[in-house]
């Protein structure tokens, strides 16, 4: 009898770690399979929007296998100091794999949100409101969840706990001393918040910083980056947005009203201008047909000021037809009333 029973005890040091991977294994299968189930039952309209659920597997597979680690460690036929230092790796690395499933996980939460709306749509008001929303709560959660986790990963380390409470005493000093050193930055944050909540700009709005004209293509709680024109990227503080004037064309419609100056002399026929003008805009799809007119609103002493007002459905089209439109009634002062170009009169004396 005394053989047999260190003979068990023995078999069970030998079983009880393969029992808890073959569990690891079964368990991984099962929730593996589960989920794929739950996403053929989805409809089809919506399995494009569960295609980023890929974005999880590897984190969720790196955190599945560390927990399994972390039961199997105390099992195996390891000196204590050696168990005890791998436990500790293996809970500073399932810290980090939370961590990082979490920030992972508020990336496909947002991109199956954003998949409802239509940011290539003209009119994408909603939209863009939605994604502004959600790109900087997603990064505010992710600051969050750093701080936390290196808080966590931090007071693992007994050195660190003693050094926290003896530090305690003097938190409230410290933390004067911080705030005012971190002044500038905490302001910053602080408006990068207060943007995202009242939003005088979203992702994709059309804007004129710096007498640059560009579209929102990141918002950040402390820069936003807008794409100019010309491809460049003009990097702002978001402190701009709150404190300097700017103009955001896109701010409640995506639909614009362009302006064409065009001089001519008193010669010419209005009302030919005027029906050209029609015929114009009649013929190209940048015009949104809610607008098209055409007046005198200056005259001096040698030519008058003809202004044309003309619609389109966003900023591109509107710069797109104005220079249509400036090209067209050019060119028909040319060719058909080519006496009534600015001119200089001079009058001789008899």
């Amino acid at each position: 009898m005394d053989d047999v029973i260190p003979f068990k005890g023995e078999a069970i040091q030998v079983l009880l770690p393969l029992l808890i991977l073959l569990a690891g294994l079964v368990l991984y299968l099962f929730s593996n399979t589960a989920i794929k189930k739950t996403t053929r039952r989805v409809r089809e309209s919506l399995r494009d929007i569960l295609v980023p659920v890929e974005l999880v597997q590897v984190p969720f597979r790196v955190l599945f296998s560390l927990i399994v680690l972390s039961f199997l460690n105390p099992h195996l036929p390891l000196r204590d100091t050696v168990s005890a230092a791998i436990a500790h790796v293996l809970h500073l690395l399932v810290i980090g794999a939370v961590a990082w499933f979490l920030t992972r996980l508020l990336r496909v939460i947002g991109k199956a949100v954003m998949g409802r709306y239509e940011l290539g749509h003209e009119d994408n008001l909603e939209a863009r409101r939605v994604a502004t929303h959600i790109e900087l709560i997603r990064k505010i959660f992710n600051v969050l969840i750093l701080l936390v986790a290196v808080s966590i990963a931090l007071m693992t380390f007994d050195t660190v706990r003693q050094i926290g409470v003896s530090l305690l005493a003097s938190a409230g000093v410290a933390g004067i001393i911080i705030g005012f050193a971190a002044q500038k930055s905490i302001a910053t944050l602080i408006a990068g918040i207060q943007l995202a909540v009242t939003q005088p700009i979203r992702i994709d709005d059309v804007v004129i910083v710096e007498n640059e004209w560009g579209r929102i293509e990141e918002i950040t709680l402390t820069y936003v980056v807008v794409r100019i024109w010309d491809q460049r990227r003009l990097i702002v503080p978001v402190n701009y947005f709150l404190e300097q004037p700017f103009q955001n064309w896109t701010r409640t419609s995506a639909d614009l009203i362009g302006s064409v100056y065009v001089y001519a002399d008193y010669s010419v026929s209005i009302e030919a201008l005027r029906q050209e003008l029609q015929r114009i805009v009649g013929e190209t799809p940048l015009w949104d047909k809610r607008l098209a007119q055409l007046q005198v609103t200056n005259a001096t002493e040698k030519t008058m000021e003809i202004r044309a007002l003309v619609s389109a459905a966003n900023s591109s089209d509107a710069w797109d037809l104005r220079c249509l439109v400036r090209e067209k009634l050019l060119d028909f002062l040319q060719k058909s009333y080519p006496g009534s170009l600015p001119k200089t009169r001079v009058e001789g004396m008899e």
